[in-house]
């Protein structure tokens, strides 16, 4: 994939407020709210498949290297057996997710259907995640529906909102930003 300066600024871009959306956490269990996934929804829908993925990959491997940028100001590869990292992982998938599924539509029920779709994938990546590392890494018994009432059911309001302002922003921004984005 050839990348001009536009794609690599707008990439950097998402990634820094993906990073600056880590920062704003609200502590309320072992995962913090954050505004992360906000950002990760708009990058699928304003970059596309592949760059939205890109500007997450570059998050996800920027905290892993050591740079304290993930939720609560952490970082490094320890980061691996934190049973929040399934999420980071799935902040990847759902953006080209997210991107691929509005690739070619950008209509309002399109983006309503692809940020729903997103959020599924970024639940299902990260609770599983979330009971394997609590069960067999840190060695605590829970069943799968803890894991669901730890890490899914009370971010559900508050992702509810985050995907009313996604759509809200991206109906906004994609016509404005299309011009610059598509023109190379």
């Amino acid at each position: 994939m050839k990348l001009s300066t536009r794609d690599l600024i707008i990439t950097a871009l998402f990634t820094s407020l993906t990073a600056v959306g880590g920062f704003i956490s609200i502590p309320i269990g072992p995962i913090p709210v954050t505004l992360q996934t906000l950002f990760v929804v708009l990058s699928g829908l304003i970059l596309g498949a592949k760059l939205g993925a890109l500007s997450q990959i570059t998050y996800v491997i920027l905290g892993l290297i050591g740079v304290p940028i993930f939720a609560s100001g952490t970082g490094g590869l320890t980061a691996v057996v934190s049973p929040t990292f399934g999420f980071l992982l799935s902040f990847i998938v759902a953006a080209y997710a997210i991107g691929k599924l509005t690739e070619k539509n950008k209509s309002l029920s399109k983006i309503i259907f692809s940020v729903v779709s997103g959020s599924f994938v970024i639940y299902i990546i990260g609770v599983p995640y979330f009971y394997f590392i609590f069960t067999n890494y840190l060695g605590k018994s829970i069943n799968f529906y803890a894991a669901l009432k730890y890490a899914c059911i009370p971010f559900i309001p508050g992702d509810i909102i985050k995907a009313i302002i996604a759509i809200i922003l991206a109906k906004q921004l994609i016509p404005r930003l299309s011009k610059y984005l598509n023109s190379k």
